[in-house]
């Protein structure tokens, strides 16, 4: 059995779901879950955890998330991005000038107001918006918060005199949630035209890079070689996001057990998340009780199939 992460460069036309889909198949395993959707025309980095990292899936879906893309000025599409039909044209006469780009662009920085577009998975009244889009149906969406920490253009713009359109590329670093094709058409309407984001890659999250992917045929391949631990981010480096408690023989029973222990229970004091190892592998996530001050814990607990046999 696997326990750790494996990084995949998803290719474009294939849900997120597909991919796991495919890894439970390679890995025989069902115990394989990931941090965050992509859809279809995305391609990029899609974390995926196998066996106890399935655990971590909400913790690494916090970590920040890093696009690089197209937009292009002068008409918008019903999902917002290329994939949808044009709904509003307007033919740029002359392109907009680079640092008005530059400008709007900048005051997206910091926590901003999305409307996500209908074309998602966000549930209104027990259903998909996209279930409402595909029915015809008008609903209010809710208004959502998001963080952009980067948004800047890559390189020189693209005029096309005789379509009247403009395109760009662009750099975003931001918070989990964050729809950045609505961003495209967000920053459109500012500079006065129609928009949508005509291309995008995700290249970051929760602090792995494409870099550091792997596509499904190199993961099939390993599989099939034996050699998949080469490629897998093992469970202790998955845990980045907490300090790592090394317990002593002592303590290794109450953390096995579950226990809610004292604040001064281990010989390290614990104030925050901690990932509590014993034999070199990870057993417990403790942290401060919500309701009883002074006291720990277990946030998460990790068990081996191996060991229990």
């Amino acid at each position: 059995m696997y326990h750790g992460i494996l990084v995949i460069n998803k290719p474009v036309g294939m849900t997120s779901h597909d991919v796991v889909f495919k890894l439970r198949k390679i890995l025989r395993t069902k115990r394989i879950g990931h941090t965050g959707t992509l859809d279809p025309n995305v391609a990029g980095v899609l974390v995926c955890c196998i066996g106890q990292a399935t655990k971590l899936v909400e913790d690494l879906m916090d970590g920040q998330k890093g696009y690089r893309g197209e937009i292009t000025l002068g008409f918008s599409t019903e999902t917002e991005d290329a994939d949808g039909a044009p709904v509003e044209r307007k033919r740029l006469e002359a392109p907009v000038a680079e640092a008005e780009i530059d400008a709007a662009m900048a005051t997206f920085l910091g926590e901003i107001v999305q409307i996500p577009p209908y074309y998602s998975a966000v549930k209104v009244a027990g259903k998909r918006l996209y279930e409402y889009a595909r029915a015809g149906q008008q609903v209010e969406r809710p208004r959502r918060i998001a963080r952009i920490d980067r948004f800047e253009r890559l390189g020189a713009s693209e005029f096309d005199p005789q379509e009247g359109l403009q395109r760009w590329s662009f750099d975003v670093q931001c918070g989990k949630g964050t729809y950045v094709r609505t961003l495209a058409v967000d920053l459109g309407a500012k500079l006065g035209y129609p928009s949508h984001m005509s291309h995008l890659v995700r290249y970051l999250t929760g602090g792995y890079s494409l870099s550091q992917a792997h596509s499904l045929e190199e993961v099939a391949q390993a599989a099939e070689e034996g050699r998949v631990g080469q490629i897998l981010v093992p469970l202790d480096q998955a845990i980045n996001f907490c300090p790592h408690y090394h317990l002593q023989e002592s303590e290794w029973p109450m953390v096995k057990n579950g226990q809610v222990v004292p604040g001064t229970a281990f010989s390290q004091t614990i104030q925050q998340a901690t990932a509590c190892f014993y034999l070199g592998k990870v057993r417990a996530i403790y942290g401060p009780h919500p309701s009883k001050p002074g006291m720990l814990k277990p946030l998460k607990m990790f068990t081996y199939e191996e060991e229990s046999r």
